[in-house]
C-alpha cells in the first residue's frame, strides 16, 4: 500500500453559494486538454514551457465580432493589428478570415508584404515612419495614418518626387472622458490641431484625405467612451464636408477592446465585468446613426482590434521546478516560465490551472518564474492545490502581446505551436537553442581566442 504524501494542516475559510468577500468556492478541474490535444503530449513532444495557440478559438472570437458590428452597421471592416501579436501563422489566420493588416513600422509593413495582403488593404500607423518606409507605403496604395506634421511634411515632398497622391488620413486623440488622455500620438481635436492638419492636407492638394483615426487607449471598459470618440469622429467628417465638399471614405474607431482577463486590482473576474463585443457595438454605431450622416453616405467602420481577438486563443504551459516555504511562512511555487516570457503577467491576474488531477488541499501561493530577479512573479497570490516537482499548470488568455514583446534573458524562449482546426499541432516558431543569442555578435580581433 502507497503511504500518502504529507499535507501541513491549514485553516481556511470555507466559502458556499454566492461569491462574497473572500470569493468564489474552488470548485475547479484541471486542463488537461487544449483543444482536444492532451497537454503531457505537447510537453512531451515541443518542451517545457510551451506557448499554444487555437486555430478554431482565433476563427469563433473573429466570427463573433464580425457579427456583433455586422448586425448594428452597415459597412465594417476588421484590420489585425501585428503589434498584438505578429507570427506569420497568426496573422495569415486573420487575413484568410477577410481582416486587413494595421501595421507600425517597416519591419511589420514588410511583413504583411510577406504575407500577401494587397497594399491598399494595409494600415500604416504610427509615429516612427522612416522616410523609405513611407516610400513603400506610397508605391504600394498603402493607408497612412499621419501622426504628426513632420510626416505630412515629408509625405508632401515624397509626393511631388514620386508624382503620386498618397492616401492619408490623421490621427486624432480626443477627450472621451479617459484618463490619461492618450495625448502624445496623433493631432488633437480640442485644441485646433486636427484641423491644422486637415487645412494643410487639403490646401496642399497633394496629398487624398481619405480617413479619421483615434485610438482612444488601451483595455479601455468603458463603451461609452467608444461612443463619444465615434461621435466626434463623425462630426468632424461632416464638418470636412460642409467646409470643403469633400466626402470622408473611413472612420477608424483603432482597438483597445478588453479581452477577459482579469486586471490586477479588479474586485470581480473579468469574464463576469468586462464588456463584450456587442456592447462596443452598440457604442459605437448607436453614435454613428445618429450622427448627421444620411443612409447612402455612411462611412466605412474600420476596427484595429488585436487583444479581444487573441487573447482567449493563447495558453502558456509551464512545469513545477520546486516549491518553497518563504521567510512569513507562506507557500511559494516556482516555475519554468518568467515574465520574460510572460510580460502581461504585470497587469493581469491571469487564470492559472493543474494540468493533472490535484489534491482538495489549497494554499495561499506566490507563483514565481525561474529568473534571478525578485520581480520575477506570475501571481502574487493564488489560490492553488499542492503541486509537485515536474507537474504541469496551464495559463490562459496569453495570446496578445507576450509573443512581440518577450525576451531571452536568462533563458531561452520557447517554441509556439498552433492547434489547427482540425486537431493536429504544428510549430509555428521553433524553440530557440543556445546558438541563437550570439548569431548576431561580432567580436573583434584583439579579443579572439587561441585555438
Amino acid at each position: 500500500m502507497t503511504r500518502k504524501e504529507y499535507e501541513r494542516p491549514l485553516i481556511r475559510k470555507l466559502e458556499t453559494g454566492m461569491p462574497g468577500k473572500f470569493g468564489m468556492r474552488n470548485d475547479l478541474n484541471p486542463k488537461t486538454h487544449i483543444d482536444e490535444v492532451a497537454v503531457s503530449d505537447l510537453v512531451r513532444k515541443y518542451g517545457s514551457p510551451l506557448f499554444v495557440f487555437s486555430e478554431e478559438t482565433i476563427v469563433q472570437t473573429l466570427n463573433k465580432a464580425k457579427r456583433a458590428f455586422t448586425t448594428r452597421y452597415p459597412r465594417v471592416q476588421f484590420a489585425w493589428s501585428y503589434k498584438t501579436n505578429y507570427l506569420d501563422s497568426i496573422c495569415r489566420i486573420f487575413h484568410r478570415e477577410g481582416a486587413w493588416a494595421e501595421v507600425v513600422s517597416g519591419f511589420e509593413y514588410e511583413k504583411a508584404l510577406n504575407n500577401q495582403v494587397d497594399g491598399k488593404k494595409i494600415i500604416f500607423n504610427g509615429p516612427d515612419k522612416s522616410r523609405e518606409d513611407l516610400q513603400m507605403a506610397i508605391k504600394n496604395d498603402s493607408l497612412i495614418h499621419i501622426d504628426h506634421l513632420d510626416e505630412l511634411y515629408e509625405l508632401v515632398d515624397l509626393a511631388g518626387e514620386l508624382n503620386s497622391k498618397p492616401k492619408v488620413a490623421i490621427r486624432i486623440n480626443l477627450d472621451t472622458g479617459i484618463y490619461p488622455q492618450w495625448d502624445r500620438f496623433g493631432f488633437n481635436l480640442e485644441n485646433g490641431q486636427a484641423w491644422d492638419a486637415i487645412n494643410k492636407i487639403m490646401h496642399s492638394g497633394k496629398l487624398e484625405l481619405t480617413g479619421l483615426h483615434c485610438h482612444i487607449g488601451t483595455f479601455i471598459s468603458s463603451t461609452g467612451a467608444y461612443g463619444i470618440a465615434a461621435a466626434k469622429l463623425a462630426q468632424l467628417a461632416i464638418d470636412i464636408r460642409n467646409k470643403y465638399k469633400f466626402a470622408i471614405k473611413y472612420l477608424d474607431l483603432g482597438g483597445g477592446f478588453v479581452s477577459r482577463n482579469t486586471l490586477k486590482g479588479s474586485y470581480l473576474p473579468g469574464p463576469d465585468v468586462n464588456p463584450t463585443f456587442d456592447d462596443y457595438a452598440e457604442a459605437i454605431a448607436t453614435s454613428l446613426h445618429n450622427s448627421g450622416f444620411e443612409t447612402q453616405e455612411l462611412p466605412l467602420l474600420i476596427l484595429e482590434t488585436g487583444r479581444a481577438l487573441i487573447d482567449e486563443a493563447g495558453y502558456l504551459i509551464s512545469t513545477v521546478l520546486a516549491n518553497k516555504r518563504l521567510a512569513s511562512g507562506s507557500r511559494s511555487t516556482v516555475i519554468d516560465a518568467g515574465v520574460n516570457l510572460l510580460f502581461t503577467s504585470f497587469w493581469y491576474d491571469h487564470k492559472i490551472l493543474p494540468a493533472q488531477p490535484f489534491s482538495q488541499y489549497f494554499e495561499e501561493t506566490l507563483l514565481c518564474g525561474p529568473l534571478c530577479m525578485n520581480i520575477d512573479v506570475i501571481r502574487n497570490s493564488i489560490n492553488l492545490p499542492l503541486l509537485k516537482k515536474g507537474e504541469r499548470i496551464v495559463i490562459f488568455s496569453t495570446g496578445a502581446y507576450n509573443i512581440t514583446q518577450w525576451m531571452q534573458f536568462i533563458t531561452m524562449r520557447p517554441a509556439v505551436v498552433l492547434i489547427s482546426s482540425s486537431g493536429e499541432p504544428h510549430v509555428i516558431r521553433k524553440r530557440e537553442g543556445r546558438d541563437n543569442p550570439g548569431l548576431m555578435e561580432q567580436i573583434p580581433g584583439f579579443l579572439e581566442l587561441n585555438k
